[in-house]
């Protein structure tokens, strides 16, 4: 019985630190964007912007 009111009362701050920490990360905006990085891998650009799909040695033995 002695354990239970050690128990209780940290499994209560328990509770409130994750209800804390949820409703901080809704307030965040942690959930807007849900399926925009499922997306967002499929949509990435391989090629660095600025270079080139081919070295200009592959492109100039290619053209002759």
């Amino acid at each position: 019985m002695e354990t239970l009111y050690l128990l209780v009362p940290l499994s209560l701050m328990l509770v409130l630190a994750v209800v804390v920490v949820l409703w901080w990360a809704v307030q965040d905006g942690q959930f807007e964007d849900m399926e925009g990085a499922d997306y967002a891998i499929l949509m990435d650009d391989d090629t660095p912007s600025g270079v080139d799909e081919m070295p200009p040695s592959a492109r100039s033995s290619r053209e002759a």
